[in-house]
């Protein structure tokens, strides 16, 4: 009787161990793919040739801070008609992405870009974040 009350504990613990395994090995599995974030901003009509150039100049710190908190990938694409500017980014973690808004560059960037569009009184871009809605990738 005691072999299987061995052999009971033995088996729910190896259970358990392999529970956790796979669900460890899950979660690195889905931290390790990017978060994608989409939103959309707009450019003053008169300013979107200035818009695109100031981008082009990116300030190498801020590009440094942008990497530092994890975006991998960063694109934004204007819509000549409505002057919308839509932004893609692909980020490994929620929580740096959220603080990026808190570094005094990103404050700095702000502060140059709100002449040009659309800001928020903490000189942020208006922007609308959107939900996705279909996705495709090759495994």
């Amino acid at each position: 009787m005691w072999h299987n009350l061995k052999l009971l504990y033995r088996t729910k613990r190896n259970n358990k161990m392999l529970a956790f395994r796979r669900a460890f090995r899950r979660s690195r599995t889905f931290s390790s793919q990017p978060l994608r974030k989409s939103f959309v901003m707009s450019v003053d009509s008169r300013f979107v040739e200035e818009y695109k150039n100031r981008h082009d100049a990116l300030w190498p710190e801020l590009k440094q801070t942008l990497l530092d908190h994890g975006v991998n990938n960063y694109s934004i694409h204007h819509h000549p008609t409505t002057n919308q500017l839509f932004a893609y980014a692909e980020v490994t973690d929620e929580v740096k992405w959220t603080a990026i808004a808190d570094t005094e560059i990103c404050k700095k960037w702000w502060k140059h870009m709100a002449d040009i569009m659309p800001s928020n009184s903490d000189n942020s871009p208006v922007a609308i974040d959107l939900k996705e809605m279909f996705h495709i990738t090759a495994k």
